[in-house]
């Protein structure tokens, strides 16, 4: 009986089987073999938002959430944060590899060299009402660009998947900043590709009538270091969609496009505009006390404390919490911010949070400082989208790649009525 294997008796028949175990893992389809009958189908898992279901082997993020470790292709998200650039940890990323100064700045030319869009594009974005959501605008206006560039239908070619890395992570901030600008009823600003990547979209959003815009460095520095919190999280809701819509082998846009709206929901990308929501029904420091017992009462929820994954401190929110004090020296200190101290200072005393294992999330600092660098809570899932652009093509690139993928097509347990013959209306009761 080899080591590495399960041994599963079936009480119903008492069969007994070998399942092989690799990785910590036994593969699904190795249950099928397991029948009351010849002509049953199998035995299958139930798994429900796949909690316990490893969908593929990746080797581009590493978490583990019980000791507060997040790493993009095995370097600490810490360290990254620190030394590299957003540029500079997505061509890791993508590539597996840390790039030499020639590889990095062929890579920022390449990037640049595509942050213009279309002229069509802007014709098509004047089309949403004034009022319509950046997130709807983006989502939308991506999908859109599968008909700009039909080459993008080429998935197996690699060239051709290179060229498509290239227009999304260079436009993507264009877009972004288009959707910011219509909403709020000002002229498109083209990019500055003098500028670095967080500089140039700064400049997109905020430029008025100056020659060339000045971003402040600390704050363009901060965009750039949220940027690298944000470019990647394993197999998350919205990963998940780039790799299960990339898997019918549609073009990237239109599989960025369905990331993107799997990111546009309150529970993915909007959870830090629900942190700033419960600052503000809180109201003041004050309050807090009154609002955890609450809370610990059943009759209200602590938005940006507990993950699906982390059962400890985010290290993303370690750093970001130190962020913030470096983006307040600059833009005034968030009122909210001591209602957010006093609020995690009380819930990581209190047993009731310790025991649940809810320790603040990335969400919950960085909505604080999108607020005082002047995002308005509706572009928030738009700057996540622009950052997360990175992972999900690495994540699609490593799906098409993988031989044992094929288009995603779960189970379902039918429960349903049985056979039923038709009548016709007039005959029913």
């Amino acid at each position: 009986m080899p080591a590495d294997s399960l041994t599963i008796t079936d009480n119903r028949t008492g069969k007994q089987y070998e399942v092989p175990v690799t990785h910590n893992t036994i593969k699904s389809m190795d249950l099928r073999q397991i029948k009351v009958k010849d002509d049953d189908f199998g035995l299958m898992t139930y798994d429900p938002a796949l909690l316990n279901t490893a969908s593929c082997i990746s080797k581009i993020t590493y978490i583990d959430g019980d000791k507060g470790i997040l790493r993009y292709r095995g370097y600490p998200i810490e360290q990254l944060a620190e030394r590299s650039n957003f540029l500079e940890t997505s061509y890791l990323i993508l590539y597996g590899k840390l790039p030499a100064k020639a590889e990095y700045d062929e890579w920022v030319h390449n990037i640049k060299f595509h942050t213009l869009i279309h002229e069509n594009i802007k014709k098509f974005m004047d089309g949403f009402l004034y009022d319509a959501h950046p997130m709807g605008m983006l989502i939308g206006t991506v999908a859109a660009l599968s008909t700009f560039y039909v080459d993008a239908k080429d998935v197996n070619n690699p060239t051709s998947r290179q060229k498509q890395t290239y227009r999304l992570i260079g436009k993507m901030p264009t877009i972004a900043a288009f959707a910011y600008r219509h909403s709020v009823g000002r002229p498109y600003v083209y990019p500055d590709n003098n500028l670095t990547y967080t500089e140039n979209f700064m400049s997109m959003l905020w430029k008025m009538t100056e020659v060339q815009y000045k971003a402040n460095p600390v704050l363009a520095k901060a965009l750039d270091v949220l940027f690298i919190l944000h470019a990647d999280h394993e197999q998350n809701c919205s990963a998940n969609a780039m790799r299960s819509v990339g898997s019918s082998h549609v073009d990237p846009y239109s599989a960025i496009a369905a990331a993107a709206a799997a990111l546009y929901g309150p529970l993915h990308g909007g959870a830090n505009e629900a942190v700033l929501r419960m600052l503000d029904e809180i109201g003041s420091k004050e309050k807090v006390p009154a609002f955890v017992e609450s809370v610990k009462a059943g009759k209200g929820r602590l938005m940006g404390f507990g993950h699906r994954v982390y059962k400890n401190y985010d290290p993303r929110a370690k750093v970001i919490k130190t962020l913030a004090d470096e983006v307040f020296e600059v833009t005034g200190r968030n009122p909210k911010l001591d209602i957010a101290l006093e609020l995690e200072r009380i819930a990581l005393e209190d047993d009731y949070f310790v025991k649940r294992k809810l320790y603040p999330n990335v969400d919950f600092y960085s909505g604080l400082i999108y607020q005082a660098m002047g995002f308005p809570l509706e572009m928030f899932p738009v700057l996540f989208s622009i950052a997360r652009t990175v992972g999900w093509i690495a994540q699609w690139e490593e799906m098409l790649l993988d031989a044992e993928q094929k288009i995603a097509r779960p189970r379902q347990i039918y429960l349903g009525e049985d056979t039923r013959d038709y009548v016709v209306m007039s005959k029913r009761k």
